[in-house]
């Protein structure tokens, strides 16, 4: 049971509303994907309070629906390009 890009990047908005979020397909086959999220709300918090956010965001579809998700997190003036 594959998720959608979409289905993900709606997922994260909700929790972070500020968020700009980018989600990849990395295989084609609705399960591997990378995603890049800049949120203010990350600001002051390590990179793994910060991913530990987003996958609370994905509501325990990690490991299920979700297999695998390469996460790039951010603050807007930390961007990575």
């Amino acid at each position: 049971m594959a998720m959608a890009a979409s289905e993900i990047e709606s997922l994260i908005r909700t929790a972070l509303p500020d968020a700009r979020v980018r989600v990849e397909d990395l295989a084609g086959d609705g399960d591997h994907y990378a995603a890049n999220v800049v949120s203010e709300t990350f600001r002051g918090l390590s990179r793994v309070k910060q991913h530990q956010l987003v996958f609370q965001a994905l509501g325990g579809r990690m490991g299920g629906q979700l297999h695998a998700l390469a996460l790039q997190t951010s603050v807007p003036d930390q961007e990575i390009a």
